[in-house]
């Protein structure tokens, strides 16, 4: 088979595959979620199930322990995020004009200073215009969360799927990665492999170690605003973790939010501003000197840049199924890409190159 043939061939698998999504997107959530699950937890049956207890005994053993805790987690965090997430979004406009009604005066001192005036109208206006634009970004991604599934209809049959879908593919995960190591093409099996191996290793280092680390430090970050005393301490520190698998997003989303409510909570008291500061930097220490390295290693991890895309881009497709494809998709597709440059360095084309311009100097 030319070089030719198997562009096409895995052009068209590529294709095939991203119609049958397309196709069957209104039901595959429950199904994505118990992979990932089962992805998440596979590592722990393989060594279980080694012993002389059965796979299907580890696996429901391993299934149940995980729902019990992530059900006594959400029966005890659920009822004070949603109590100060509605008083955090009640009082957010009053917050927000608080915020203006300070930084109002110096924006314009410093355009009298520049020469420069614009009217508190005019600026007032440019500001809603660029968060017009910004909430038309973030309705995209809404949108395509709504359609992807948050009818209560489809939570329920989540509910019922995910559990079902993550025990079938934990049981069944050494009798699938063999029927998928069959179906490679003999010739290309070693390079499938190696770079299958490659996207799993980043995919993981990703999911096993970002994801942990973003639940660490929102429990951090949780316990220690709500103890500090600061509004809304709780739903911050959560929000901090969850946008904390975007590095650095997270911590300065949460740091700049935690600031302008202790401020206007205090009355100006910087001493308790200055404590609520402390808190996300020893946070920042602790995650990069002892979370971050325990969890994560050496393994390798994605682009903040490339997340952010990943995550808008599958967000805006196809809802909350297409948020959690994004990070495999764009995890394969780094490690594709860095195997047609190094292939593209050992070809004929780069060093005739190189050889040309031996030549010409």
């Amino acid at each position: 088979m030319t070089t030719t043939h198997q562009i096409l061939f895995w052009g068209l698998a590529v294709l095939v595959a991203a119609g049958l999504i397309s196709l069957f997107q209104p039901v595959l959530f429950p199904f994505v979620l118990g992979g990932a699950i089962a992805y998440l937890l596979n590592p722990i049956v393989n060594k279980l199930s080694k012993g002389k207890v059965k796979r299907p005994w580890v696996v429901l053993g391993i299934l149940g322990a995980f729902f019990l805790v992530v059900g006594l987690i959400l029966a005890v965090i659920t009822p004070i995020l949603i109590k100060e997430a509605a008083d955090f979004i009640h009082h957010a406009p009053e917050l927000a004009q608080n915020i203006w009604d300070k930084i109002e005066p110096r924006i314009v001192a410093v355009q009298e200073q520049m020469g420069y005036h614009i009217t508190a109208d005019q600026l007032q206006t440019a500001v809603k215009d660029n968060i017009g634009k910004a909430l038309q970004v973030s309705k995209g991604v809404l949108g395509g969360l709504t359609k992807g599934g948050i009818a209560i209809v489809d939570f329920i049959s989540t509910l019922l799927i995910t559990p079902v879908a993550a025990y079938f593919l934990m049981k069944e995960w050494p009798a699938v990665m063999k029927f998928v190591n069959d179906l490679l093409p003999r010739q290309h099996a070693p390079t499938i492999k190696r770079l299958a191996g490659d996207i799993d290793r980043k995919i993981s280092g990703f999911v096993r170690g970002q994801i942990t680390v973003c639940v660490l430090l929102g429990l951090i970050y949780a316990l220690a605003l709500s103890i500090a005393g600061l509004n809304y301490g709780f739903f911050i520190g959560l929000g901090t973790g969850i946008l904390s698998i975007i590095p650095f997003v997270g911590s300065t989303v949460g740091l700049v939010t935690s600031l302008a409510v202790a401020f206007f909570q205090s009355g100006g008291d910087w001493t308790f501003i200055g404590m609520i500061a402390v808190i996300f930097f020893i946070g920042q220490f602790i995650e990069g000197n002892f979370i971050t390295p325990k969890l994560m290693g050496d393994s390798v991890g994605l682009h903040p840049l490339w997340i952010i895309f990943a995550l808008m881009a599958g967000g805006s497709l196809m809802g909350l199924l297409g948020m959690f494809l994004s990070v495999p998709v764009a995890a394969s597709i780094g490690v594709l890409v860095g195997f047609l440059i190094e292939t593209y360095k050992k070809s004929p084309y780069y060093h005739h190159q190189l050889e040309a311009d031996k030549n010409g100097a």
